[in-house]
């Protein structure tokens, strides 16, 4: 039985994962860790179920001693994530993937589907109908997705996000707790915005990060330090604003020019401040946004310079549990701007 298990991820599984396969194979051959480590690669799709790599792969690995030959694509599993120590995504996107089906508890699926349907009933943002929600089973309408959002589709998000951020509640936070991505997001009502940031945010996404041993704990003092002194970069806004809550490009399909739905949302009642600087972390959305968006809700003064980077910490930190060291260097880098 292997000591360590671990697994590469790329799309089809015929190129990048089963190269890093046939690498890493080869590497601990030569290191006499052969039998102590299960090595195995898988696709986020299942198109090449039970093929050979891609005869290109194949060909550039020989010519550097690694044999590729006896390996074939399977599709990534659920099951994947109990069985495998180390899973590795070979871009951002499979990362993604995987954060959308590794299990999240019981009833994740469901939830998604609640959330959909929460948007649909007290919002005009264009989502999926959800035809089925179950724990272990959630079927949408499928909206055909053309591409990422240019400028005409911008504006078109903006007049849609701005609508949405004209509902209100009387407190921050929800009903019930959300997901982002894969993590619990917990969503107490609150009556003070900043409260419901640093305790439920901040700090909550920070412990997290830091009992992961994603986030050094020198940086979670640091964090700890900044959200005492949240009120000298944040005033209270004049209302609690539903919110997608996960605005980064994988989630906006587009056709035609025009948004055509909304997916994976990850919703609360919050500052609408903190969906629009998301929607910078990953480049979403740009000036054509903004500048639509202005129409509708005027930014206050200091969004952009000062508290812009401050609300992105939360999604850094969420990456930072999911993916690692990078994002964490990032949340560093934040906090130093500010303590």
């Amino acid at each position: 039985m292997s000591d360590y298990a671990v697994l590469f991820v790329c799309t089809g599984n015929i190129c990048r994962s089963p190269s890093a396969e046939g690498v890493l194979r080869h590497k601990a051959a030569e290191a006499g860790l052969g039998e102590r480590l299960r090595i195995d690669s898988a696709g986020t799709q299942g198109y090449h179920v039970g093929e050979p790599p891609d005869r290109r792969a194949i060909r550039q690995a020989g010519a550097r001693g690694y044999d590729l030959t006896p390996l074939r694509a399977r599709h990534l599993t659920r099951q994947d994530f109990a069985d495998f120590d180390l899973i590795l995504g070979m871009d951002r996107g499979h990362m993604r993937h995987m954060a959308k089906l590794a299990p999240a508890g019981e009833g994740a699926l469901a939830l998604e589907g609640w959330m959909l349907d929460y948007l649909h009933t007290h919002s005009e943002l264009p989502t999926p109908a959800v035809l089925h929600a179950e724990d272990e089973l959630l079927v949408i309408e499928f909206i055909e997705n053309t591409g990422a959002p240019g400028s005409e589709a911008q504006r078109h998000a903006a007049d849609l996000l701005a609508a949405l951020h004209g509902v209100t509640a009387p407190r921050f936070g929800l009903e019930r707790d959300t997901l982002i991505g894969p993590l619990p997001q917990p969503n107490p009502q609150t009556e003070r915005w900043l409260d419901f940031f640093r305790e439920q945010r901040l700090l909550a996404m920070g412990r997290r990060a830091l009992d992961a041993g994603r986030l050094p704990s020198a940086s979670f003092a640091t964090l700890e330090r900044l959200c005492g002194r949240l009120e000298r970069y944040i005033d209270e806004p004049p209302a609690a604003s539903l919110i997608h809550g996960d605005l980064w490009s994988g989630n906006v399909l587009v056709r035609d020019e025009c948004i055509a739905g909304f997916i994976d949302p990850a919703l609360y009642y919050a500052d609408p401040e903190i969906e629009l600087a998301f929607s910078t972390l990953f480049n979403t959305f740009g000036e054509a946004f903004f500048a639509r968006y202005r129409e509708h809700r005027p930014l206050a003064p200091g969004f952009f310079e000062l508290r812009r980077d401050l609300y992105n910490l939360y999604p850094l930190l969420v990456h930072s549990v999911l993916f690692g060291a990078h994002y964490s260097g990032a949340v560093k880098s934040i906090l130093a701007r500010y303590v």
